[in-house]
């Protein structure tokens, strides 16, 4: 059974915890696809050409330490206007998609380039004064030593950037069901995607 949910949107929305705890509920494979630019972004920190990191990323790449940090944020959202970077890494995330068992994808092009056919595409947002207040918390709970105005700052240069690249830029599918997270808990918004989960595939 094959069976792909595809959630996008932009940074700090929810789309991560809500694409993990819905593919927990229903026994689904999950992929953060973030990570994949993320891993690839990095590599370019120390030198490598991006598209040479992404021809050659490697699973123990997804798993370095410092993937969240705003820097490599910002890398990874450069690297990822790069349109032979996208097309690297397009194979592994369908391939993913399709596995048999179910499977459930987050992004910023899921829905509309990766998996346009998927079954349930939900486009996760929320409010910037929100993301950036989720951002901080997890960066400061992390250790590091950053400002609210810098996260912010950074949230909306990801959103232009990731926005107007020539290459997948982050959109909703014109199918995808909206899901603002701005005044829900976490719990409400996954049970807002089960529910829709749920009436695609029956109940």
């Amino acid at each position: 059974m094959t069976f792909t949910i595809a959630i996008d949107g932009p940074a700090a929305a929810g789309k991560g915890t809500v694409g993990r705890l819905l593919a927990a509920h229903f026994g689904f494979a999950h992929l953060d696809t973030g990570l994949l630019y993320r891993a690839t972004g990095r590599r370019t920190l120390d030198g490598l050409d991006a598209v040479e990191a992404a021809q050659n990323l490697k699973a123990e790449d997804l798993k370095a330490p410092d993937l969240r940090t705003p820097e490599v944020g910002q890398a990874a959202s450069r690297v990822a206007a790069i349109p032979e970077v996208r097309q690297a890494l397009i194979d592994f995330q369908r391939a993913f998609a399709r596995r048999s068992g179910g499977a459930v994808l987050d992004g910023r092009d899921i829905g509309t380039i990766i998996c346009p056919d998927a079954e349930v595409k939900l486009y996760v947002t929320a409010t910037d004064d929100v993301r950036a207040a989720r951002r901080l918390a997890e960066l400061t709970g992390s250790g590091h030593d950053v400002s609210y105005d810098d996260v912010l700052q950074d949230l909306r240069l990801r959103d232009a950037r990731d926005s107007a690249r020539a290459s997948a830029p982050l959109a909703a599918a014109k199918d995808a069901i909206l899901l603002d997270t701005s005044t829900l808990t976490i719990e409400q918004a996954v049970a807002t995607a089960i529910a829709e989960v749920e009436r695609v595939r029956g109940g």
